[in-house]
Formats: structure tokens, sequence, C-alpha cells
């Protein structure tokens, strides 16, 4: 061990009290700095994938759009070809549009999804979602008429005072001739099943009927809105997008989730760059705390200091004992930090301690994914503020003249 890293370590566990508490404290704040740091990374990165993957798990990886609006008529010739291409595990049609819907007791405005039940299967998590009742749109007969099934959203279903089995009405212009005083088209449906997705706009706006009752619903004969694809891996999206669309020969619009959920993401990617930088305040806030130690201990230390000089210690020398133990300070106030991060995630994902208003920010609490790269990224951060606050006061202690020393 050289002899600069063994007074390092003796400066660190000795001192007068005031210096010491300095000490600890300042390695407390390092430490802090860090776990925040470390956590509000981690929980950006599990706020966006369970964004991610909830969201995927509705919309699915790619969307295949008519090029100048309308809608698809070739659905089943076109899911045929996309489901031949290589990394392509599935596809289905289906058609979007709002409608009005009412029960018994209330109504509310809402958007309808017409899937093709066997197709879709395959390509969400819809049928992983079914809260209550099965996923099916099997019609009943109820006093001779004929009622297909609807699958609503838990929260809509709670708001319309719908349990399975009732009764539902749905209304839509869609298709009508305004100028001639046209009705809207009315059709009854009961209740199915209930998802729950965990996103709140889906859960509260969302419900599914099969294709062919919103075909006739919205007239749009036999065709549909969009087609979208599941990928054998998400992060794939992007680069299969040109590759079906030059399948498709260039007559539609495909559009990766990246694309089209692109400003939900790019918020939270900024989110998290401000966040991090705004920590890292706290770290410099620590660092004038180890400037402020450190000029303390040389005044302390001087005698030492002087009696290392005269046994032939160089300045060098004595910079490098004050530049190691502002560095030990930094080491463990790192490493302290990612520990307590990682306890504070654990924690959190374990008992989910930290909720969040779901119509605000789509989920019912605060998930917390940690990576690798964040916590090393805070850390050499830290690392590196750490070694600068020690640069000053090292500098002023290896400036220190034994003759100084001696007259005092």
């Amino acid at each position: 061990m050289r002899y600069e890293t063994f007074i390092a370590k003796r400066y660190l566990r000795s001192g007068r009290f005031f210096i010491s508490v300095s000490t600890w404290i300042t390695t407390l704040g390092v430490t802090l700095g860090v776990a925040v740091v470390c956590f509000v990374m981690s929980m950006h990165n599990g706020f966006e994938t369970e964004i991610r993957t909830r969201l995927l798990g509705t919309t699915s990886h790619i969307s295949v759009f008519p090029l100048r609006g309308g809608l698809i008529d070739n659905y089943r010739e076109l899911v045929e070809k996309l489901e031949s291409i290589d990394r392509v595990e599935a596809a289905s049609p289906f058609i979007f549009y709002k409608a009005a819907i009412s029960s018994a007791t209330s109504g509310d405005g809402i958007i309808i999804r017409g899937i093709d039940a066997d197709l879709e299967r395959n390509t969400s998590n819809i049928v992983r979602d079914i809260k209550l009742g099965q996923f099916s749109f099997d019609p009943i007969v109820d006093q001779g008429d004929t009622i297909p099934g609807i699958m609503l959203g838990d929260n809509l279903a709670q708001s319309l005072g719908l349990y399975l089995g009732e009764p539902v009405l749905l209304y839509s212009l869609k298709g009508e001739d305004l100028h001639r005083k046209a009705r809207p088209r009315v059709a009854k449906f009961y209740v199915s099943a209930i998802f729950e997705t965990g996103m709140y706009e889906f859960d509260a706006q969302m419900a599914y009927i099969s294709l062919v009752d919103a075909q006739k619903l919205f007239k749009t004969g036999d065709a549909a809105t969009a087609v979208h694809l599941k990928l054998d891996n998400i992060y794939h999206a992007e680069e299969m997008t040109p590759l079906i669309d030059s399948v498709l020969g260039y007559k539609y619009d495909v559009v990766p989730w990246n694309v089209l959920h692109k400003n939900l993401f790019a918020w939270i990617a900024i989110e998290k760059k401000i966040l991090f930088l705004g920590f890292i305040l706290i770290v410099l806030v620590a660092a004038f705390s180890i400037i402020s130690t450190l000029v303390m201990l040389t005044m302390e230390k001087r005698a030492e200091i002087g009696i290392l000089k005269t046994m032939g210690s160089t300045p060098a020398s004595v910079r490098r004992i004050f530049v190691l133990k502002g560095m030990t300070i930094g080491v463990f106030g790192v490493v302290s930090g990612w520990v307590l991060a990682l306890i504070v995630a654990f924690i959190q994902n374990r008992y989910e301690l930290i909720s969040l208003p779901p119509d605000i920010y789509f989920i019912s609490y605060l998930p917390i994914e940690t990576h690798l790269s964040d916590f090393l990224l805070a850390g050499v951060v830290t690392f590196f503020i750490c070694f600068l606050a020690a640069l000053y006061p090292a500098h002023q202690a290896s400036k220190l003249q034994v003759v100084e020393v001696l007259r005092q």
C-alpha cells in the first residue's frame, strides 16, 4: 500500500469531532444524491416499460392504414400477405370509430373497436386482460331478438353501472347523410366480458364488438379501418417498417409503434433527461461540502503536513493524499447510494407504496425498473464531481510551506 493511501485512510478515521461529523454528513449527501438519481431514472424506466407493454398489448407493434384515408376492402388478403413476412407473428383487421353508449342508468361517448376474435387473440393481450366473463361475442336470444356481445373496460362498466349479461345500446351516425335529418343507428348488445388493461384511458373509454357487428353499425361494408400486426420482437418494428411497406407495394401507410405513439414516449425520454440533470444538483451541493470538509482538514493537519514535507514528501504526494480522501468519500457515497436505491426499488415493486392517479398517469402505481447503465452513469458523474471538488483543497494543502508551520 502506498503511504499516501495509508495516510488518507487514517485521515478519514481521525480528526476533531466537527470535522468527523462533517465528513459523514458529506458522505450522506453524496449517498442520497446518487440514490435519488438512480431511483428517479429507474422510476422512468419502469413507467416507460409499463406504458409500452400495456399500450402495445392493445394496439400491437405495427399498424397498416389506407394511404389516403378511407377503408381497406381487401383486408383478408392483406392479413395473409403480412403473416407471410418473416418476423411477423400475426396480423388482424379492426374497425375503429367513436360512438355513444347508454345503459339503463347512464350514457357516455366511447371508442368502439370492431375485431375478429380469432385473429385478435394472436395480436393483442385482450384475452389476458379479461377480468370477468369470456372473450366471446356469441349472440344470445332474448324474447325472440338475437343480441350480440360487447366487451367493456372495467372503468367504463362501473361508470355505466353495468355487469355481465346486462343490455346496452350503441348509437352511431357514421355513414349517414346529416343534411336529411338522419337519425342515429341503434344497436343492442349484452355485456359478455369486462376487461382491465391497467391503462385508465382504455378501461374508461374502450369497448370491443365483433368486426361484423362494427361493419353494420358504422356502415363500412365488408371493409376494415386498418390492420395491425405483432412481431417477434417489438424493437424490430422500426427496421421492419420499410420492408413491410415494400412488400405491400407502397400502397399503405405503415406506422410502427414508436411513431404512432411518438409524443408520449418522447415526453417520457425528455422528462427523464431533465430530472437527471436536476437531481445531479444534489450531488453538486454535496461536492461543496467535500470542499469545505477538506479545507477544514487542511487547517487541522497543518502540523502533520509540515512533518510530511520535512520527511521528504513532495507537493504532489500531499495533493494525492487529499484527493484520495475526496475520492474515497465519492466511492463510498456512490456504492451506498446504489444499495439504497436498490432497496427502495425492491420495496416499491413488492408493496406498491407509491400510487398514481390513473386518470393522469395511465397506470395506478409507480413501477421501478433498474438498468445497470443508469446506475453506472450516475456513479461516474458523481465520482467525477467528487474528484473535481477535492482538487482545490488538495492544491491548497500542497502549497503549505514548512517554514510557515515551524513559525507557528
